[in-house]
C-alpha cells in the first residue's frame, strides 16, 4: 500500500481544553476507521498536524479539517508519498506543550510562510523520538 503524508498548520479558533479534547476524540475515531496515524502539536496560537495513511483517506481528512470552523488559515507544508509511517502506533499522538516549535513572536512574524519541509518534519521526528523514549 502506498502511504501518503501531509503536514499542515492552522490557527485555532475558540481554543480551550474542551475544544481540543473534542478534536482529539473525533480525530482518533476517524483515524482508526480510515487507517490514518499521526500527531498533533498544539497550543492556543497554532495547530501543527501530521497525518499519514492511504492517500485518498488522508486527503479526505484534510478536506474535513479545512471545512471545520475550529481551524483558520490552513496551510500545507508537506504533501508526499512515504515508505514508512512516522507515527505507526498512534491514531493521534498529542503534544500539549509544544514549547520547542516556533515562538508566538515568530508566528506573529509569519515564520509559517518561510518554514521548510525539513524544519516542519523535524518537529515531528523530535516528538516521535521523545514519545518512544518514554
Amino acid at each position: 500500500m502506498s502511504l501518503y503524508r501531509i503536514i499542515y498548520s492552522s490557527r485555532p479558533f475558540g481554543y480551550d481544553s474542551s475544544m481540543l479534547n473534542g478534536i482529539l476524540m473525533q480525530a482518533r475515531r476517524a483515524n482508526e476507521r480510515d487507517d490514518i496515524t499521526g500527531a498533533l502539536i498544539c497550543r492556543e496560537d497554532i495547530f501543527l498536524q501530521l497525518l499519514e495513511g492511504p492517500e485518498d483517506k488522508v486527503k479526505d481528512a484534510v478536506a474535513r479539517i479545512k471545512r471545520d470552523d475550529r481551524h483558520i488559515e490552513v496551510r500545507m507544508h508537506v504533501e508526499k508519498h512515504v515508505s514508512d509511517r512516522m507515527f505507526g502506533q498512534w491514531a493521534m499522538l498529542h503534544d500539549p506543550v509544544a514549547t520547542w516549535i516556533w515562538t508566538q513572536a515568530e508566528i506573529d512574524d509569519d515564520v509559517i510562510e518561510r518554514a521548510t519541509e525539513e524544519e516542519v518534519e523535524g518537529f515531528f521526528q523530535r516528538l516521535r523520538d521523545e514519545a518512544e523514549a518514554v
